[in-house]
């Protein structure tokens, strides 16, 4: 989505060339889109709560894309979310790899089944964190580097989503699980990141602390509100720990 492709007015068009504006191309998926937070609508579930958005706000970019969906997989990052990229771009971000993984359907088993159910499923996802899912990444990354050859291009992973501790209603079993498993997307984001060129900002670290169970939580639980928004990050976790990985 089109923030602004406006260069200040005073400065004359002739002598300012559109490439010579920072050019910002947010893409990915549901974390970058900002579902979850109360400002989230649309499609797409954008937010002007999400990360990318408080990056332009608080930069004062005037030429900035938006085009992170919720849903979005590699192969839709592929397919529909490229098309703003250019020799102008100057910047990247992106996360992507959750839905491929399954991580709605993932997070859904562990909050509804038992513990051998939430463990079995969360296999399952790591098997193709494992598997296809760095063949898809590589090839979003080549793309992105090809459209977009003069681009950092910087990849946000996602968090733990729940505390290893605090009181809640996930066991110590589920919790074990899930987190194990966001490590193994992480390694396989990582790796594919470096492969490319790319930067990769670890979430973990950032969010430390601050997920479901936690006193203090920038993950949410499960919203009956905002089913799509359950376990994603709120205001606090968008503004406080994903804003500060690009920068902000």
């Amino acid at each position: 989505m089109l923030l602004s492709s406006l260069l200040l007015a005073s400065a004359p068009a002739a002598l300012v060339p559109e490439s010579f504006a920072p050019e910002y191309v947010a893409l990915g998926d549901s974390y970058a889109a900002g579902m979850g937070t109360a400002g989230s609508s649309g499609r797409c579930g954008q937010s002007p709560e999400a990360y990318p958005f408080l990056y332009v706000a608080k930069s004062g970019l005037a030429n900035a894309h938006v085009e992170a969906c919720t849903g979005a997989s590699t192969a839709d990052v592929l397919t529909s979310q490229l098309g703003d990229l250019t020799g102008g771009t100057s910047l990247v971000s992106i996360t992507v790899g959750g839905t491929d993984i399954g991580f709605s359907d993932v997070m859904s088993t562990c909050v509804l089944s038992g513990d051998a159910a939430c463990v079995d499923r969360v296999h399952q996802a790591e098997d193709v964190a494992n598997g296809p899912l760095g063949a898809n990444l590589a090839k979003v990354f080549a793309a992105i580097k090809a459209k977009a050859p003069n681009a950092k291009i910087l990849v946000l992973g996602y968090p733990h989503v729940v505390e290893a501790d605090g009181p809640c209603s996930l066991s110590a079993a589920k919790r074990k699980a899930l987190n194990e498993g966001a490590d193994q997307l992480a390694a396989v984001t990582r790796d594919q990141s470096v492969k490319a060129g790319a930067q990769f900002a670890d979430a973990r670290p950032a969010f430390a602390g601050h997920g479901y169970c936690a006193a203090d939580a920038w993950i949410n639980g499960v919203t009956l509100l905002d089913v799509a928004g359950s376990f994603h990050p709120n205001a606090y976790g968008q503004r406080l720990g994903y804003l500060p990985l690009l920068g902000g």
